[in-house]
């Protein structure tokens, strides 16, 4: 890992139309727009679906990098995530995050071992640490013959 501190260079450009493109160096260009929740398309990312995506992605980025550390063999994880957004405080904002992963183990792996590490992953994400909205873990542990734990 670098030292700290990071930063992180984004260009989002848009016209009257609402379509956006959002570059950043070596990074292929995505298209954004309001989602359909507020008169978009809803088959273009959206800020809002790009927030979401970012809590998932980044537990599961957190869960991989303290996996390897703990030692713990793995094979799969997919992680369902809702957020809420809702009025708080009279401003439109997400208030809470509900992460569902499902990981899936080796046959013999411990599960106990695995649920701690899900949490610890939950705790130490740095999106949802950086977001005032709360953070819900419920998750699931299969293993490769398709038993759960």
């Amino acid at each position: 890992m670098h030292p700290l501190p990071h930063q992180y260079d984004v260009v989002a450009r848009g016209g009257p139309t609402g379509l956006l493109s959002i570059e950043a160096a070596n990074l292929p260009t995505l298209e954004a727009t309001a989602p359909s929740q507020f008169g978009g398309p809803g088959n273009v990312w959206s800020p809002e679906a790009l927030l979401v995506a970012s809590v998932a992605s980044c537990f599961i980025l957190t869960f991989d990098t303290i996996a390897e550390l703990s030692r713990l063999p793995w094979i799969e994880i997919a992680c369902p995530t809702e957020g809420v957004l809702e009025l708080a405080d009279g401003k439109r904002r997400f208030t809470r995050f509900f992460l569902r992963p499902t990981l899936k183990l080796p046959q013999g792996t411990d599960a106990k071992k695995a649920e701690h590490l899900l949490h610890k992953a939950e705790e130490r994400c740095l999106i949802t640490a950086s977001l005032s909205s709360s953070v819900s873990l419920s998750a699931s542990i299969e293993f490769a013959d398709g038993t759960a734990s």
